[in-house]
């Protein structure tokens, strides 16, 4: 066989595979062309040792290194590193000096999908950056910036007493994924909101208006938000009552007992609504003793916590929900006032650029009203002037009174989410906004991420894809669908939007989803009955919607069944061998002597033998003396029986670990 030919099957240079032959213990000369048929078996078997040897060596030594990371964060030795209240995911790689690519592995580890450009806020940065061996501090002056915003805000909302007006309250759903907060914001919103808008106010503004009983209440349509969080972890009271949505069939979960501790942490007054009723399994009297146990007591259990029982589904008791927000609001109708009559302060919970706006953001007005021809200020500077707002229904507005959601267009530049928006008294008191570097176009960003991905030797073979065929009925509609579909991006899965267009779907498009094995996304258009037809018969899946996060949830959805699980390690110990007794059919026993740790029955043995790993096996038996035990503990000797291909020798030493797959979370903004 040709030496190129076999470098090929390595997928190596032929220069590299002469190189390493001597190693693989097969010497053919610098300049050999050929090699016998009767040695490329054993080559490749060499070859096939080889790089199990590195692979293990290198699975050894990240283990390790993160091992080591953790331990300098915990001394408090670890690199320190600077980081502003927000950034995003690629200026929090760069201050990191870190591939994107591994920032966003471990930012996914964590629960949290960010797309390239997506802000995060100095809480999660920081914890992220623990995980990864670094100990991050903010920025001192943007801190500054922030907390004298806050603190502003915070004295604007209860200075001049005789000056407070009642206004509308605001409102946060939390809750676990899939516990149904996304739908019981719709339940909410198609009961108490025209039909005609479809629950489309909420695809560009990120909040909304219901009317109950003659009186407005204020949704932030954030759930699992970024703002929230941002706000939050900057101390800034933005909503005034807040929903805990628990499953009925599935109880308190991991995200619930967060979503309390951050509730009970803030002060803040809250609901418990009790979803999915509806549902087999549902146990409602179960919910209320978990929540017991965390002192959250039912008013008919004798406490103070009110609980109502709905289904989002079925639109059950949701009046009844909306009833007792009002009394809530009520007893706390001291806290929930404004002064409309003063210069508008208020906190910034949507931002993005718009191909044809530019710079747009949803602001929530907490205090004074905010009026056409106001000057933007943000972090003291001047972002520009508001040129148009809309409000919620995308009606246009010339001023928007306290706890009113306003999309804003005049901003000079895009503020970050949890951004507190001020308008000067005197406009000369601002800074002039500082230039921004231009930001490269998507298709570069694209192609930085590839070619950062590869310069690591991380290629996407293993990325799993969900292609998709996007047909819309407007070109805004289909830029809006795009763009929430393109903020989903991770090292594990991805979606691959394979032809997107206007107008029903096609044949064309069925013969495209087929040969691309994509489904097919209607938004407000049908399928042609022919292309129906052909659907059916080439077993291709077409899904019409009408409104965007529904079809941003079927393909968070989808990704999910797609998402890998993670292998956890965890060292245990290590041991000595100092003989082998017998060959077994898969193995070998030996006895040995624990120097480290724990020797745990069923584990993973890691074999090194001077210092290097040369293979890998599985504990399947371990005696203490005569006994069979499950574990051996330092100091003590033992035998066991090591199953692997491996050939143990005495002298070798033992690594013990195990492994797991833990299934991988996928947290999206605006999806449950």
């Amino acid at each position: 066989m040709n030496i190129s030919q076999l470098a090929r099957r390595f997928r190596i240079s032929t220069e590299e595979l002469r190189a390493q032959l001597p190693e693989l213990g097969f010497d053919y000369g610098a300049k050999a062309l050929k090699i016998p048929d009767r040695d490329v078996g054993n080559i490749e078997r060499a070859w096939r040792e080889h790089k199990k040897r590195l692979y293990l060596g290198k699975k050894r030594e990240e283990q390790r290194s993160r091992e080591e990371k953790k331990a300098k964060v915990k001394e408090g030795t670890a690199e320190k590193i600077q980081l502003p209240a927000v950034m995003t995911v690629r200026e929090f790689s760069q201050a990191l000096n870190l591939p994107v690519a591994k920032v966003m592995q471990e930012l996914m580890r964590s629960g949290i999908l960010a797309a390239l450009n997506e802000r995060i806020d100095f809480e999660t940065a920081s914890i992220v950056a623990e995980d990864l061996g670094f100990l991050a501090e903010m920025v001192g002056d943007q801190k500054k910036d922030d907390e004298d915003a806050t603190s502003r805000l915070s004295e604007a909302m209860i200075s001049d007493v005789d000056s407070l007006l009642p206004r509308p309250p605001v409102i946060v759903i939390m809750g676990h994924v899939d516990h149904g907060k996304t739908k019981l914001l719709d339940a909410i919103r198609s009961t108490h909101v025209m039909e005609s808008e479809a629950g489309g106010i909420t695809q560009h503004i990120g909040a909304y208006q219901v009317t109950r009983n003659n009186r407005e209440l204020t949704f932030i349509d954030t759930p699992g938000h970024e703002a929230f969080t941002v706000m939050r972890s900057r101390g800034a009271k933005v909503a005034d009552i807040a929903i805990l949505v628990i499953a009925a069939d599935d109880g308190v979960q991991p995200q619930t007992k967060e979503a309390i501790d951050i509730v009970k942490a803030s002060g803040m007054p809250f609901i418990i609504a009790i979803n999915k009723i509806d549902v087999p399994g549902a146990n409602i009297e179960k919910i209320k003793s978990q929540l017991s146990e965390r002192q959250i007591i039912s008013e008919d259990w004798g406490g103070k916590t009110i609980m109502v029982p709905v289904s989002a589904k079925q639109h059950t008791n949701i009046e009844q929900l909306l009833d007792m927000l009002l009394l809530v609001a009520d007893m706390e109708a001291d806290n929930i006032r404004a002064n409309p009559n003063r210069k508008a302060l208020g906190t910034i919970i949507e931002s993005h650029v718009d191909k044809g706006q530019g710079p747009v953001a949803t602001v929530l007005v907490q205090t004074g009203t905010l009026k056409v021809g106001d000057v933007l200020g943000v972090r003291g500077a001047n972002f520009g002037k508001v040129r148009a707002m809309k409000t919620w229904d995308l009606k246009d507005a010339k001023e928007a009174l306290p706890s009113t959601p306003v999309k804003i267009l005049g901003f000079k530049q895009a503020p970050s989410i949890g951004d507190i928006l001020e308008v000067p008294g005197d406009v000369k008191d601002l800074e002039k906004l500082k230039s921004q570097p231009t930001r490269k176009s998507g298709i570069q960003e694209i192609a930085t991420v590839s070619k950062t991905v590869s310069a690591d030797g991380e290629d996407n073979e293993d990325k799993a894809f969900l292609n998709l065929v996007i047909k819309a009925d407007v070109l805004g509609s289909l830029e809006a669908v795009v763009g929430m579909i393109e903020k989903i991006e991770n090292p594990y899965v991805s979606v691959s939007i394979v032809a997107k267009g206007l107008g029903n779907v096609t044949d064309a498009d069925v013969l495209n989803a087929e040969a691309t094995k994509a489904f097919v996304a209607a938004f407000n258009v049908k399928p042609t009955s022919t292309a129906a037809l052909q659907a059916r018969e080439k077993g291709v899946e077409i899904h019409e919607y009408s409104v965007i996060y529904k079809l941003f949830e079927d393909v968070v959805e989808k990704l999910k069944i797609l998402i890998p699980a993670e292998k956890v390690y965890t060292e245990l110990g290590s041991l000595e061998v100092l003989a082998v007794f017998s060959k077994t059919p898969k193995g070998v026993i030996v006895g040995g002597k624990v120097n480290k740790g724990v020797v745990t029955l069923g584990a993973t043995a890691r074999v090194l033998r001077n210092g290097e790993v040369i293979g890998e096996g599985k504990i399947e038996t371990l005696q203490a003396g005569k006994a069979d035990v499950k574990e051996v503990q330092q100091g003590v000797d033992c035998g066991l029986g090591f199953t692997g291909k491996t050939k143990v020798e005495a002298g070798d030493i033992l690594e013990i670990y195990t492994e797991e797959m833990k299934a991988r979370t996928l947290s999206v903004e605006g999806a449950n």
